[in-house]
């Protein structure tokens, strides 16, 4: 499935967690909250520091409107990022979808589950296809659209 990535600059990490905090209108402990959820994964500098992206951004403004302007709970935020059809983006064989908790369980984006075993063992969950789909609340749901009518269509032949 081809999909049209921002430059490279809109994943740049170079927000300290409290200017992004500020940004965002709210707390530290917020995002530090969302993080332990697992709705969202912040870049780690060398350091230990968090950095914040504009995508980072843009995907917490999704957060803060499921939660306040559709009354989503985080519960509800992790069930809909389990919906995101991550072995059909990536790809994933028989075999891979066998060993993988994502695949298996609908408890939150396959990028919370520990990977053994699979094609995302070895991958970079912040610079996957799969993660990235959800910074944008539309494109959350027109992903699991486009597969969905893939996944049809391909059943019917």
């Amino acid at each position: 499935m081809a999909m049209t990535e921002p430059a490279n600059e809109y994943y740049e990490p170079y927000l300290s967690i409290g200017t992004a905090a500020r940004m965002l209108g709210i707390s530290v402990f917020t995002l530090r909250m969302y993080e332990r959820e697992g709705i969202f994964i912040p870049y780690k500098a060398d350091s230990h520091q968090r950095r914040y992206s504009q995508a980072d951004i843009d995907r917490l403004k999704c957060i803060r409107k499921a939660i306040n302007e559709y009354k989503m709970s985080i519960q509800g935020i992790k069930r809909v990022q389990a919906l995101i059809p991550c072995w059909q983006i990536i790809g994933c064989s028989e075999e891979d979808r066998a060993n993988c908790e994502a695949y298996k369980s609908p408890k939150g984006g396959c990028w919370t589950y520990q990977h053994v075993n699979n094609t995302c063992a070895t991958r970079d969950c912040r610079l996957c296809e799969v993660y990235r789909v959800a910074v944008d609340c539309e494109r959350i749901k027109e992903t699991i659209i486009q597969v969905t009518n893939k996944s049809i269509s391909e059943i019917e032949q």
